[in-house]
């Protein structure tokens, strides 16, 4: 029963996931956003290429879909299945990350995922794992300018956060109070590593663009 509502929660978030928040907003203004910009739908593109309020329309857009997915499975979990609730919000919220990435009626051409690895983050619900990604992601922009690099940090600070305060015996269920431990956190830190393996996939572009200094910079006007 416990593989089952894991596979449930994976479900689950890829349904969500398929909300491409980008593509219906540049559908709404005349336009595949795939085709302009760097091509991706995603957060950053949107931004570039459709303006500010855009690129906040489709920041909300990723956040909430992978935050209400972490939500649900969060409640099903208190009320069913109180030992492994933090597997079932990380289940689904990997299946909203892959569903944004992967979706499968834009050809498997979606996003890359930051914006709703951000609602997971929040879906977690450690306060300390939220501040340390959240000043992670804003002092790293303001400082390079660089959206991608601000990305990599965040997913990477995220396993690196959870799993510090797993192995200090810190991770606790914020609503029930549960401690975690034993197979379920290690399934976590098994998850979460590989939201971190896909952002960086997702990111190998952009990679090789910053080792070669050719990366946009936010508010930039090039697309390379």
């Amino acid at each position: 029963m416990e593989i089952a509502i894991r596979l449930i929660c994976l479900l689950m978030g890829y349904l969500l996931g398929l909300i491409q928040t980008s593509y219906i907003y540049g559908k709404l203004h005349g336009i595949d956003i795939r085709e302009y910009g760097s091509g991706n739908a995603g957060t950053t593109n949107a931004l570039r290429v459709l303006g500010k309020k855009a690129g906040i329309i489709v920041l909300l857009g990723d956040f909430l879909k992978a935050a209400v997915a972490c939500l649900i499975a969060r409640y099903i979990g208190i009320s069913f299945f109180p030992d492994i609730i933090y597997p079932m919000v990380l289940w689904a919220g990997f299946g909203v990350v892959i569903g944004h990435n992967y979706p499968f009626y834009m050809n498997f051409k979606g996003g890359k995922g930051i914006a709703a690895t951000a609602g997971i983050i929040f879906g977690v619900l450690d306060w300390r794992i939220m501040v340390i990604c959240l000043l992670s992601f804003i002092i790293t922009v303001v400082l390079t300018r660089y959206v991608s690099l601000g990305s990599l940090i965040v997913v990477t600070l995220f396993f690196l956060s959870f799993l510090c305060l797993g192995l200090l015996g810190l991770i606790k269920e914020p609503i029930t109070g549960m401690e975690f431990s034993g197979n379920e956190l290690i399934e976590s830190y098994v998850l979460i590593f590989l939201f971190g393996c896909l952002a960086f996939y997702r990111h190998k572009a952009n990679i090789i663009r910053l080792k070669n200094g050719e990366e946009n910079k936010i508010f930039s006007n090039s697309s390379k």
